[in-house]
This record gives structure tokens, C-alpha cells and sequence, in this order.
């Protein structure tokens, strides 16, 4: 298990202050939005080079929505995310963390021949399937992220999302999992991650509140427990909000969650 932050969270003014701040906070790597990575990527080799952080993934980025009903803007979703595939492969990254869709369905409700969740999940597999062949071909992985029931109706459990991992049955397709979210959809954060242990690739760090682990009262202590048992060795990510001076801050939240790895 290593410890990862979000660029955007950390202090300084060019890429290598950033870099150079996370590594003496005490972090191992780096996550990246997606959305301009493609075009900075010497810039981002180039830091990555002199620094001792890793690229640990990169977060969406993509246009458009893969589940849109508009055919050209899924195929622009769809583009990007092969595109951005392949960028995590150049920077030695997991894979790319991939949400199918924000908010309330996007595709018609065609009842009683199909309601929009129905036609969403045949959508979903059959783009699911064609992204694994080309996530495996390049290398990388998808990181299929469900969200809470604020941020989308859709997949917002482990369990919902093991079932498109399995049906896919791809190494190119995993899971991430984000202890916000789970803190709001599992009824259960460390058995969830028992139970979806051998496909989680990834984590997202946030306390109850977005906080910083260690502001809120998730149990950090069950969970990375849960993780050791499913034998995860990979990144988990800071995505939240820093309460306070980053500088001291990520130092205490870096030091919290040490105390249960």
C-alpha cells in the first residue's frame, strides 16, 4: 500500500515544487487529471524523471459522457478514453479511473420495451468490452469508479461494479474504490472491500466530511485492514479538501493514516 495525492492538492507554483512538497510530506505518488495530461506530457516526464514519486494514475478527464444518447459525444468519451489509456501507460501510471456517467440517465426511458437504466447497462458492457481489448493491447487498466447517490444513479456500490468486471472478465477492467463514497453507499466499507478485494487496483483517500483522512469519523483502521487481507500493494490517492495550511495538514493526515498501514 502507497500513499498518492491529487496534483491540484498540493502547494507550489510549477509541477516540481508540487512534487517536490508531496515527496516531503511524505507521499510515493502523484495522480493527474486527465483532462490536459496528453498535452503536458514532457513536462511531466521530464519532472517525473528527477523525482522519487510515481505517476499512480490518472483521474477521468475525459469529453463528453460515455452514456450519452448523443452518438458523437460517447464517441468522443470513448476517443479520449483510449486515448488517455494510453498516456497512463507512458507515464507507468495503474490505469484511468473512469465514471460512466454524472447525475440522472442521459439515455431515453423506452418502457415497456426497456427503461433507461436497462439500456444504460447493455450500453455500459458493450463499451466496457471495447475498451478492455484496447486497455489490455496498450497495457493499462480501467478503474470503473462507482460514486454516491448525490453524484449519479448508477453504480454506486463494489458489488455493482464486481459485476461489470466479471461479466467483462478483462484484466483491463478493475475497480476503485473511494472511501467518501463508500462511507455514504456500503453498509459495511471493510467487508465491501473483502468481498471486492482481488479486483480493487486503486483507492481514493477522503474522510467523512471530503476532509483529509483524519478530519471526519471514517475507520481508516477497518478499511486498510480489509485491504492488507485482499492483498492490495497498489496507490491509494488524497482526493479531497485540505481544512487548513497544506503544509502542515497533509503532514498530520499523512501521519494518521501511516499509523494503520
Amino acid at each position: 500500500m502507497r500513499l498518492a495525492c491529487q496534483e491540484g492538492m498540493a502547494p507550489g507554483k510549477t509541477l516540481r515544487e508540487k512534487l517536490e512538497n508531496l515527496a516531503r510530506y511524505g507521499f510515493e505518488g502523484v495522480e493527474f487529471w486527465g483532462r490536459d495530461v496528453r498535452e503536458r506530457m514532457d513536462e511531466i516526464k521530464a519532472e517525473m524523471a528527477r523525482s522519487p514519486l510515481k505517476v499512480s494514475t490518472i483521474c477521468a478527464g475525459y469529453r463528453g459522457s460515455p452514456l450519452s444518447a448523443d452518438p458523437e459525444e460517447r464517441n468522443v468519451a470513448v476517443e479520449d478514453t483510449k486515448a488517455l489509456l494510453e498516456a497512463a501507460t507512458d507515464l507507468g501510471a495503474v490505469g484511468l479511473i473512469f465514471v460512466p456517467v454524472f447525475g440522472p440517465p442521459k439515455l431515453p426511458d423506452l418502457s415497456p420495451y426497456k427503461k433507461a437504466e436497462e439500456l444504460e447497462e447493455e450500453l455500459l458492457l458493450t463499451l466496457l468490452y471495447d475498451l478492455a481489448r484496447h486497455a489490455e493491447k496498450v497495457g493499462s487498466v480501467v478503474l470503473l469508479e462507482p460514486l454516491n447517490r448525490y453524484e449519479t444513479h448508477f453504480i454506486r456500490t463494489l458489488d455493482q461494479a464486481v459485476e461489470y468486471v466479471e461479466e467483462v472478465d478483462s484484466p483491463g477492467v478493475r475497480i476503485m474504490a473511494d472511501f467518501f463514497h463508500m462511507n455514504i453507499e456500503e453498509a459495511d466499507i471493510a467487508e465491501s472491500i473483502r468481498k471486492a478485494g482481488k479486483y480493487i487496483y486503486h483507492v481514493h483517500l477522503a474522510d467523512s466530511n471530503r476532509v483529509l483522512p483524519g478530519w471526519g469519523y471514517t475507520d481508516f483502521k477497518a478499511g486498510f485492514a480489509a485491504l492488507k487481507e485482499a492483498g492490495f500493494d497498489k496507490f491509494m490517492a488524497m482526493e479531497c479538501s485540505v481544512p487548513g495550511d497544506p503544509e502542515e495538514d497533509l503532514l498530520k493526515s499523512v501521519a494518521y493514516l501511516r499509523q494503520f498501514m
